[in-house]
């Protein structure tokens, strides 16, 4: 019986999942990237590890570190060399839980945490929505603003605008961790950012439009109008998960097999 494969830790969701040649010079079909390859690319050729200093991060022996990224230099060839599409999807891989168990010194998540956190009581929720100009935001992984409220015993105590500051896709859901919040309101919002407030436990409701503070009185009075399958117009994508942990979403930190997009 063959050993199963160790889940690889990656830091995050990359900020796009899909590259494509120029119109008309698009060769045979895409080259699948996975997760945990594009993560030894990134720390190797972007953040310039060494193998040995990649291993640890992505918590894997350095000879299998070696390998993800031998294989990753080697479809990064077939795409420039034969004009061909690249995906990023799949392989077994955990995200970073956060928290006190952060990847390594250079983890963004850590980064976001010390900019974002802010605390909040026992017996707090925290609702927070895309916002723009008094609306809820259409768009998730382009938002600028959250409104963030604080609600007890059913009503708002208080609430306050935070930026993103320039924040986008895959790091939002971790802006939105670290401010401790239990809910998001937004409208359109693709499969991969879903897929990333799974993890960290922020329940969404999506595909809401209107005035914000409306949204959130509506929500706490059961009759907010949401739509639970929605998708961003502009990035479509699905998630499927499997490998070596199971569907524990919330916690952020089973391995997966991931087709993800923001």
């Amino acid at each position: 019986m063959s050993r199963p494969t160790k889940c690889r830790t990656i830091c995050r969701f990359p900020p796009a999942l899909e590259f494509a040649p120029a119109a008309g010079e698009e060769g045979n079909g895409p080259v699948i990237l996975t997760l945990d390859e594009y993560e030894a690319l990134r720390l190797i050729d972007r953040e310039g590890l060494s193998q040995e200093q990649c291993s640890q991060r992505m918590q894997v022996a350095r000879t299998t570190a070696q390998k993800i990224y031998d294989s990753a230099r080697k479809k990064l060839a077939d795409v420039l060399v034969e004009g061909r599409p690249l995906k990023i999807e799949g392989g077994e891989y955990r995200l970073c839980p956060g928290g006190s168990q952060f990847c390594g010194p250079g983890c963004f998540k850590r980064q976001i945490h010390q900019t974002f956190q802010k605390p909040k009581g026992d017996n707090t929720m925290r609702i927070a929505v895309t916002y723009e100009n008094g609306q809820v935001f259409q768009h998730f992984g382009h938002t600028e603003q959250f409104k963030v409220y604080d609600v007890e015993d059913g009503k708002v105590v208080s609430s306050e605008v935070v930026s993103t500051n320039g924040q986008g896709h895959g790091a939002l859901a971790e802006v939105l961790n670290a401010l401790q919040t239990d809910v998001l309101i937004c409208g359109g919002i693709g499969g991969g950012a879903q897929v990333a407030l799974a993890s960290v436990g922020v329940q969404l409701y999506g595909g809401v439009t209107g005035d914000a503070d409306a949204a959130v009185e509506a929500l706490l009075a059961g009759d907010l109008a949401y739509n639970p399958n929605v998708q961003c117009s502009h990035h479509e994508g699905h998630h499927h998960q499997g490998g070596c942990g199971g569907h524990h979403h919330g916690e952020g930190h089973e391995c997966r097999h991931a087709h993800c997009n923001d």
